[in-house]
């Protein structure tokens, strides 16, 4: 009797592997560079561990906006069983019902992820995906700049008046030389100091309010080209970023995240920069942030959701994300990477990539996402600042305007 029970468990069992083993789970990202990346890291660096679990990986990759062809994919049921989830349009796939909730295995990896990561991909009291990487905004500043001024560098204890005052020293020096800081008039490099005063972009009752907090940190912002004159928009210098306008040294810092190692790298490899935190608001004393974030999400329609989830798993273990760090490819979501060897570099490239790890950590951080509305919501944002720094409102003037039409498209 028990030789048969024995017999039959066994069976059983190779029947379990045998079907797991069968199991094919079909993954889609982006296009360009990422296509080498998960080609390397599925077909080598966890082809072990896919073998391991029993699933065979399909990967797709998509040229193109990648945000439609998911979102018409997902409509037509032909979509795949994981998928990039942008935290700008993961309210809308969340509350389409398209996303299959995290397990309790997928919730217990997302305990080691950086906490705001867990929160940016929250909906409904559950989570939905695993963040594979992220972004957030830091400081660069051009060393040579600085030491020809001699002005102090910039660093983690400046507030935004250090910075200010830093800027004010190198123009006076170097005056018509350089400008200290390319200011974009988008939500994007506006948002961070925003944050940093307390201000949310949506109250307890989903409005947006564009309150005093919000106004002392716009006057801050715009005033850095309508006052202190140490600001200078993008395009005056025929760029159309602030990294552009880094690259060729006609600013002392800019604001931008760790998508600007590779345009130095490959733009300006010999020029030396530093990279610090985001200054703090004087008032409050913190910072604030923005996150860039991709998470791996699953299909609820997919045919081997949990087969899917194991998938999602091995995409996102710490083998996985500390390949992709030490290549240097994306900064990680595990908090444990934190004291990752790379981290501990000297380099522009490390310490820039380390202030921004550690920008998610600290401060005010809030998701790059305006719930149910979109991208539209920056409109009123970026077009009060535009029209400030053009010199076309007054500061007052412009935020009445965009008040207004808040009140509108949040009513």
């Amino acid at each position: 009797m028990k030789k048969s029970l024995l017999a039959a468990s066994l069976l059983a069992a190779g029947l379990s592997t045998s079907a797991l083993a069968n199991t094919e789970v079909t993954i889609a990202g982006w296009g360009g560079n990422d296509v080498v990346v998960l080609n390397k890291l599925v077909n080598e660096v966890l082809v072990d561990d896919f073998k391991k679990a029993g699933i065979e990986i399909k990967y797709r990759a998509v040229e193109g906006d990648f945000s439609q062809y998911i979102t018409n994919a997902l409509s037509a049921g032909t979509a795949p069983d994981a998928f990039y989830m942008d935290v700008a349009f993961a309210n809308t796939f969340i509350n389409s019902g398209k996303v299959q909730a995290n397990s309790a295995n997928l919730s217990n990896v997302s305990q080691s992820m950086i906490p705001s990561l867990n929160t940016a991909f929250e909906a409904n009291g559950e989570q939905y995906g695993l963040a594979k990487d992220f972004n957030t905004i830091a400081l660069q500043y051009n060393k040579d700049i600085f030491d020809d001024a001699e002005v102090e560098y910039p660093t983690n204890q400046d507030s935004w008046d250090d910075l200010r005052k830093k800027l004010v020293e190198v123009k006076e020096v170097l005056g018509d030389e350089v400008a200290g800081i390319c200011v974009m008039p988008d939500y994007a490099r506006f948002g961070p100091f925003a944050l940093a005063t307390g201000w949310k972009p949506f109250n307890e009752q989903g409005k947006t309010v564009l309150d005093d907090n919000f106004k002392r940190a716009f006057e801050f912002y715009t005033n850095l080209v309508t006052k202190d004159e140490v600001g200078i928009l993008a395009t005056d210098l025929g760029q159309g970023w602030g990294g552009g306008c880094f690259g060729t040294e006609e600013t002392a810092v800019a604001l931008e995240g760790n998508w600007i190692s590779g345009y130095l790298r490959d733009k300006a490899p010999n020029l030396p920069y530093g990279t610090t935190l985001m200054p703090t608001d004087p008032k409050t004393g913190e910072r604030g942030n923005l996150l860039f974030t991709v998470a791996w999400a699953v299909n609820a329609d997919g045919k081997n959701v949990e087969a899917t989830q194991k998938a999602v798993e091995i995409l996102t273990s710490k083998k996985a994300q500390e390949w992709v760090l030490d290549a240097g490819l994306a900064l990680p979501s595990r908090e444990g990477l934190s004291k990752s060897e790379f981290f501990e570099q000297t380099d522009s490239e490390s310490v820039l990539a380390k202030q921004v790890f550690d920008g998610a950590r600290t401060g005010h951080v809030e998701p790059f996402a305006f719930r149910q509305y979109g991208a539209a919501w920056m409109t009123p944002i970026n077009e009060a600042l535009n029209s400030v720094l053009l010199g076309q409102m007054s500061q007052d003037e412009a935020l009445k305007i965009a008040q207004k039409k808040y009140d509108s498209m949040t009513k």
